[in-house]
């Protein structure tokens, strides 16, 4: 039994970006498909697919990104929210990261979005984790 799906996804991709790999199998969920969503979105991973596998077990595929020097897009994942101590920002407090270099992708009433979504909604929400 695994008690932090987001943190065991994070973790997956961090190693399979270390080993240099294209693809990394993530355990699937809403909330992971929806931090991928954003990551697609922002231009750190190439894309993701759902894969239906036996007895109704879903994973997804991710294909990750590198730039012309064969180093990952990824310089930081970090999980920030955790089901023993969770987080809550509001949307001034998640206005910036790192300059506006990195992301932070929170949960809110209108789903898993960016930070600076997140600051033109105006909504708060739980910080799942920063990437940059």
């Amino acid at each position: 039994m695994m008690n932090d799906i987001i943190a065991d996804a994070l973790t997956r991709i961090r190693n399979a970006a270390m080993r240099k790999l294209e693809v990394a199998t993530l355990l699937h969920s809403n909330t992971v498909v929806g931090i991928l969503s954003v990551l697609e979105q922002k231009g750190y991973i190439d894309g993701f697919k759902e894969i239906e596998g036996e007895n109704n077990k879903k994973t997804v595929q991710v294909t990750l990104k590198y730039d012309d020097n064969d180093r990952s897009v990824i310089n930081e994942l970090t999980r920030i929210s955790t089901p023993g101590r969770r987080v809550y920002k509001s949307a001034s407090e998640i206005k910036s990261f790192k300059n506006g270099y990195g992301t932070i992708i929170v949960s809110t009433n209108k789903g898993v979005i960016a930070n600076d979504e997140a600051f033109a909604a105006n909504v708060g929400g739980e910080v799942l984790c920063t990437v940059w």
